[in-house]
């Protein structure tokens, strides 16, 4: 049996409205969310790389040496983990950035309501 749909009017505790967004507000989001999105996109395609196909194409990569190994033992044994490490720290500094960033929006548009709601002479 399917459950019964209530009515929002019927609802004890409704959910709370949203605060009004600016436009220019809304646009720094959408900017922040499409970089974060990006930003996701890229650094996991790069540890799908590291994670699998450089051990995919391990005996046609067995003669180039790094360090010393082979390349596919040198990514095995630590190269994938410390691309891992590169990878959270990338991602960790850019989105601090672009917190930064979409702070400094938020800032303004305050500064710009506030001056808005400032009484006139």
């Amino acid at each position: 049996m399917a459950a019964r749909r209530s009515n929002s009017s019927n609802n004890i505790n409704p959910l709370p409205e949203p605060p009004p967004v600016s436009e220019a507000m809304a646009l720094a989001h959408k900017r922040y969310w499409r970089f974060n999105i990006m930003l996701i996109a890229v650094l996991m395609t790069i540890g799908f790389i590291v994670s699998f196909v450089v051990p995919l194409f391990a005996r046609t990569l067995g003669d180039v040496r790094f360090a010393g190994f082979s390349l596919p033992f040198y990514v095995g044994a630590q190269g994938a983990i410390l691309v891992y490490v590169l990878l959270t720290a990338i991602y960790i500094v850019l989105m601090q950035r672009a917190d930064r960033a979409l702070q400094a929006a938020l800032e303004a548009d305050h500064a710009i309501r506030e001056a808005g709601r400032a009484p006139q002479r």
